[in-house]
């Protein structure tokens, strides 16, 4: 996978808030139960599951009674299966639990843009004001006190969905792996936004063959070094078929960035720390 594995790295009190779970419409390394397991087994203190085409909220509540003392949460991406931009999902989303809600992924129009298809859902008006429905959403997010996750849109976009969102006082904002191939995210962009309370969740499925553009590790350490461990969150994105189960994603992920320099603490930090105040934790 393109970094050094460490099989022993104790992943003990530590946190995965963006893994891909069966049931789902693509193959998944495993269930959401199956997960659950692994993660608790490796000591680990929470996940939170993440689909595309679905909520996941109510099957981690199941997935949790099939540990002891894992945490185990879900949440909601607001993709064209859920209706897109749809206040009536994610009030749906909060009332079972859900803990982040996701912009649109797979059916952001800047992604389909970036795939030469046409369509797609824009946060934006055509005079590139926020959509009032995004401004509901947010509502019921701070109302809930969930996660705002920014999904696949533009910089651009998470740029307006993040100002909209501090003048409503939401306090948990994470821009989702800004440095994507599909992304990209400005690190000045990152820095003004980091400057906001903004967190920033760098994925190690980014490094990986099975990305169309991978990008290296070390990209991920230049972009933590230059914006700070304090609004890192560090998760795999895994689940695939193809790649490792997500336990050993993390272990590799981890065992990187240490190689790369970064302290034990540093690594507690963005991979428990500060996922557990996302959550609550």
């Amino acid at each position: 996978m393109g970094a050094p594995t460490n099989p022993d790295y104790d992943l003990t009190g530590l946190i995965d808030i963006h893994i891909h779970s069966a049931p789902d419409v693509q193959a998944r390394y495993g269930d959401d139960i199956h997960v659950a397991r692994q993660a608790e087994e490796a000591g680990m203190r929470a996940v939170l599951l993440k689909s595309h085409v679905t909520l996941t909220a109510d099957r981690a509540a199941i997935a949790e009674k099939g540990v002891r003392e894992l945490r185990v949460f879900g949440g909601l991406a607001l993709n064209e299966p859920v209706g897109g931009l749809n206040p009536a999902a994610v009030e749906v989303a909060a009332k079972m639990g859900a803990k982040e809600i996701w912009m649109p992924t797979r059916s952001a129009a800047h992604v389909h843009r970036q795939e030469g298809k046409p369509g797609g859902i824009s946060l934006l008006s055509g005079s590139g004001e926020l959509l009032p429905e995004v401004y509901e959403i947010l509502d019921l997010i701070g109302q809930a006190d969930m996660i705002l996750g920014t999904g696949h849109i533009s910089p651009a976009e998470s740029l307006a969905l993040a100002r909209a969102a501090r003048k409503k006082g939401l306090r948990k904002i994470l821009v989702t792996h800004p440095e994507a191939a599909f992304i990209r995210m400005p690190v000045e962009l990152q820095a003004s936004l980091a400057r906001d309370g903004v967190y920033f969740e760098r994925c190690f499925v980014d490094t990986t063959p099975l990305m169309r553009l991978p990008i290296s590790l070390d990209e991920i350490a230049a972009a933590i070094r230059r914006i700070g461990v304090a609004s890192t969150i560090l998760s795999t994105d895994f689940g695939q078929a193809d790649n490792p189960p997500p336990i050993e994603g993390m272990r590799c992920y981890l065992s990187a960035l240490v190689s790369a320099g970064f302290k034990p603490a540093e690594i507690r930090r963005m991979a428990g720390e500060n996922p557990a105040s996302l959550l609550d934790l």
